[in-house]
């Protein structure tokens, strides 16, 4: 709930974002402003604040170099996790009963480990597993709970209970910003707001044209619009399956 007894999922798409960033920059600001508590601590933070300005400093006050700089560094990051999480993934093919949904979840993730781009099709094809056994937000083993800690950049040393709260309600904030984009429109948003959407959903969109960004993202919300609140898990795998390649075309 937010002021006014209004709903997070009731605002639109610009307030839902703009309520987002507000608290990731305040949780970011913390820490400057207990530094600088002290008597002459704010020289030190004068300091700090040039010397580290990603680490300290709220995007506001980043030039526009540095905001592709420090996106590129932010998203080697979570890369560095896709391997692992795609491997968690083909690790879960066993324990699929099915054997016709076992053997859609093995091709989507040899193709994506093999460099191609899964359609949005191939993806909904498993739906149905990402929202019970073995791939649940609820279901999912601790080890692979933390690894897509990094898609969000959360803190995955918490307790597992604590961990999977955390996923569970970035992914459901998620659906409910892709609704609401899914009403705005992709071609309503400014080129800044399009390539912050795309990169919140996993793309280095620093490295994409504005079409490249426009296609990736009109696609994410093909597959978003067809999701429960029950399969949000494969939203947050789709963080990897849709971005790990591109751009690249997409085979519709």
């Amino acid at each position: 709930m937010i002021s006014n007894n209004v709903k997070f999922q009731n605002l639109s798409y610009r307030e839902m974002e703009t309520l987002r960033l507000f608290r990731r920059d305040m949780i970011k600001a913390i820490p400057l402003v207990l530094i600088s508590i002290p008597p002459f601590a704010n020289y030190l933070v004068f300091v700090l604040m040039y010397f580290f300005p990603r680490q300290l400093l709220i995007r506001h006050f980043w030039t526009p170099r540095q905001q592709n700089e420090f996106q590129r560094i932010y998203h080697s990051r979570r890369a560095k996790d896709h391997a692992a999480i795609l491997m968690g993934l083909t690790k879960a093919v066993p324990a699929v009963t099915d054997s016709r949904l076992q053997s859609r979840l093995l091709d989507l993730c040899n193709k994506v480990q093999s460099g191609a781009q899964p359609s949005v099709p191939e993806i909904q094809a498993v739906k149905g597993l990402f929202s019970g056994p073995p791939l649940g937000i609820k279901r999912l083993d601790a080890d692979h709970m933390r690894l897509l800690c990094s898609l969000f950049f959360l803190t995955p040393w918490l307790p597992a209970f604590a961990v999977s709260h955390r996923l569970r309600g970035q992914a459901l904030e998620l659906l409910q910003l892709d609704r609401a984009l899914h009403r705005l429109g992709v071609h309503e948003l400014s080129e800044s707001e399009l390539r912050q959407a795309c990169y919140l959903r996993g793309v280095d969109s620093s490295r994409l044209n504005i079409g490249e960004c426009q296609d990736w993202l009109i696609q994410w919300l093909k597959l978003s619009n067809q999701l429960k609140e029950s399969e949000t898990s494969l939203l947050l795998h789709s963080m990897v399956l849709l971005s790990a390649n591109y751009p690249k075309a997409f085979y519709l």
